[in-house]
């Protein structure tokens, strides 16, 4: 697959920067230590999001589950976030809904190796969430690299450096450079979902 790796620099505060066409092959600096490239923030009476970025709900249903969810823009605690509710269960072989982070197109990917990891600001309902990253290495739907967070009832930031995603059903090490999705799941238990997203960035 001839996959288009797209570099972005930024740094904190700053509103998101502009995609960088590079060669798949030309190393990165390192961002500043300290600094954050903001993906998506909703906080804004119109979400700010980089080039390119869109968000998708879904759930266990493509894949014949029975799972309830619904991911709609809200105001929860204060702030304007994206918020995903529904009822999460394993009957008919399913068992999540999702709301998902899309960074790259079919053959584009998003290259993130100058960072050191992800950052979201979220609220919860003091339950546990997956959240799975794809690249352009997956070819399957259950493969990802894959985090567990407790989200508490409460705005929180939660930052999960790229070590903390675990390969499931994959070989390959995650490659930051080619990154294609994000996703924040229910995930695989029978349980109330209602997680909500204020922003999504990377952190050095």
């Amino acid at each position: 697959m001839n996959i288009e790796r797209r570099k972005l620099l930024g740094m904190a505060g700053l509103a998101p920067a502009l995609a960088l066409a590079k060669g798949a092959d030309e190393p990165v600096a390192a961002a500043p230590a300290g600094s954050r490239l903001v993906l998506t923030d909703f906080q804004a009476p119109e979400p700010v999001m980089i080039d390119n970025c869109a968000w998708r709900g879904f759930s266990d249903r493509v894949m014949g589950g029975v799972s309830d969810g619904n991911v709609e823009a809200a105001e929860v605690g204060g702030r304007r976030c994206l918020r995903m509710t529904g009822r999460v269960t394993r009957d008919s072989g399913g068992g999540f809904i999702q709301m998902a982070m899309y960074l790259g197109g079919r053959n584009s990917a998003f290259d993130a190796s100058a960072w050191q990891g992800l950052e979201f600001l979220v609220y919860g309902n003091d339950e546990d969430y997956n959240i799975h990253i794809r690249t352009a290495d997956v070819r399957w739907y259950s493969q990802s690299y894959r985090a567990t967070v407790r989200a508490t009832p409460e705005w929180q930031t939660i930052r999960l450096p790229w070590s903390a995603f675990e390969p499931n059903q994959i070989d390959e090490p995650l490659d930051t450079s080619a990154i294609m999705r994000v996703g924040l799941l229910g995930w695989m238990r029978e349980f109330e979902a209602d997680l909500s997203v204020a922003e999504v960035a990377l952190y050095a």
